[in-house]
């Protein structure tokens, strides 16, 4: 079992930045490549960011290209992502997922006010 927990959403203004945490627990965290979606109101749940094991190698979607940052730290068991330049379109619960398996966090509210 793996437990994925998200923290660091809240309400930003546009142009605003926030900073996602997800910390996993349960399985040794540095043999996974590690995703965060994202999933608006009314919306599917969409491609953000994901990171390689040792955090060498990173992709984006293209919206996101440019203004968020993946990152990692396998000693805390933790992914990041850092969101700058945010635009209210950026508004959605956003999740991290361990790559290619079904576990992923509760997810995390960002909000970004125009």
């Amino acid at each position: 079992q793996v437990q994925l927990v998200e923290s660091g959403g809240g309400l930003v203004q546009a142009g605003g930045s926030l900073r996602l945490s997800c910390t996993a627990s349960g399985r040794t965290f540095s043999s996974y490549n590690m995703d965060w979606f994202r999933q608006a109101p009314g919306k599917e749940r969409e491609f953000v960011a994901a990171i390689n094991l040792s955090g060498g190698r990173t992709y984006y979607a293209d919206y996101a290209k440019g203004r968020f940052t993946i990152s990692r730290d396998n000693a805390k068991n933790t992914v990041y992502l850092q969101m700058n330049s945010l635009k209210p379109e950026d508004t959605a619960v956003y999740y991290c997922n361990l790559h290619n398996t079904d576990y992923w966090g509760q997810g995390t509210q960002v909000t970004v006010s125009s």
